[in-house]
């Protein structure tokens, strides 16, 4: 509106042509208005308004330009108010494709970690095959009891069922990760190039919350809302004063072709002398507006906060855990090899095997969930600060 706006309009009618005597006045087209000039009494004498039912043609065409002048913040606190919707848009998409990123980034890694169980049940079952060969071979040579060829059979049968259950765990990963994707049921073949992995966390909880401030989408979203709600009591306030704007323009009027033309410029002012109240109680409704906003602001800040700590607190936990799941699986393994050179030197029985292998394989999986860990407590770190934007 700050840009002079400009209309034209084109009339027939077929009317009655009474007088009213002398007069000129505003036709409602809108905002925007033509001058037009009647009752000159036609083709009646001086003081003669006697009415008659004949109709005439009438014509008129016209063009009206107006600019805007002053008007103590209206039109400005309107912009001001659409720039800020407008930015509170794109911050909700902003927010959208956040979320989306946390929730590919979830998927992919619950990927990894199957991916990488299903190697650990593969790895056992050979393991579990050469202890049946041992078996077999020892039970053979009187050397075992034969109970400890049917102990590994069941865990050889054990190991596969496993397996399967880790495929199609795997088999579901996938799925779910299409989804995330956007790939439901026309997902290109695809490999895993990125294995799990961690390191040590570097972050503090005073930059994470300041970076999550500047960041999150939501956060800024309801800073553009309050913007928005400032810029409407800006525009009620301004009611309290006057609106002034310049016209110009052109009509051209008649009973018959040619018409008679006529131009126009000047100025208007409008002021709402009373209203009942009415701009007072908007701009009350816009306050309590603003202040629920602000209030709003004020509670996502503070569940910013919850969220960044807890996802901090959490990448470090993971680190600790990682630690400790790489020592008790290296333990494990260790185990595992000298209960085997136990069994095979007549030292031990096939349940003391069975147990190293079973707490090995159980060791391993834990290391890979715990890197899974790791990348999501990552990747929720990168959420609740929403740095993660910046990433894709």
């Amino acid at each position: 509106m700050l840009l002079p706006q400009a209309y034209s309009a084109t009339d027939y009618l077929r009317s009655t042509e009474n007088g009213i005597s002398n007069t000129a006045y505003f036709a409602d087209w809108g905002m925007f208005g033509f001058p037009r000039w009647t009752g000159r009494n036609h083709n009646l004498g001086v003081g003669n308004f006697s009415q008659s039912s004949a109709t005439e043609n009438n014509y008129m065409e016209g063009l009206t330009v107006s600019q805007f002048l002053y008007d103590f913040g209206r039109v400005k606190g309107m912009i001001d108010q659409r720039k800020a919707q407008l930015d509170e848009a794109k911050a909700r998409l902003k927010l959208t494709n956040l979320n989306l990123i946390f929730e590919v980034n979830k998927r992919y890694y619950a990927l990894l970690d199957a991916h990488q169980i299903v190697r650990v049940y593969r790895q056992a079952i050979v393991q579990r095959r050469e202890h049946l060969h041992q078996a077999e071979v020892m039970a053979k040579a009187d050397l075992k009891p034969e109970v400890d060829v049917y102990i590994t059979k069941a865990d050889l049968a054990r190991a596969q069922m496993h397996l399967v259950q880790s495929e199609n765990a795997e088999a579901d990963a996938k799925v779910g990760l299409d989804n995330a994707m956007g790939l439901s049921g026309r997902a290109p073949q695809y490999y895993l190039s990125t294995p799990l992995s961690w390191g040590p966390v570097k972050e503090s909880l005073p930059d994470l919350v300041k970076l999550a401030f500047g960041l999150r989408p939501d956060l800024l979203a309801l800073e553009d809302e309050a913007r928005a709600a400032g810029a409407v009591i800006t525009q009620y306030r301004s009611d309290f004063y006057p609106t002034v704007e310049s016209m110009a323009g052109y009509v051209g009027m008649g009973v018959g072709l040619p018409v008679v033309s006529n131009g126009y410029v000047g100025l208007q002012m409008s002021w709402p002398i009373f209203n009942g109240f009415r701009t007072v109680s908007h701009i009350e409704e816009a306050k309590a507006q603003e202040q629920t906003v602000e209030h709003a602001i004020q509670d996502l800040e503070q569940r910013v906060i919850l969220q960044v700590q807890t996802a901090l607190l959490n990448w470090q936990a993971s680190v600790d855990v990682i630690r400790r799941a790489i020592q008790t699986r290296d333990a494990s393994r260790i185990e595992l090899e000298l209960a085997s050179k136990r069994y095979v030197a007549g030292l031990s029985n096939v349940v003391e095997l069975d147990d190293a292998q079973r707490r090995y394989v159980a060791d391993d999986a834990a290391y890979y969930n715990a890197l899974y860990g790791y990348s999501v407590a990552k990747a929720e770190t990168d959420w609740a600060t929403g740095r993660a934007l910046g990433n894709y």
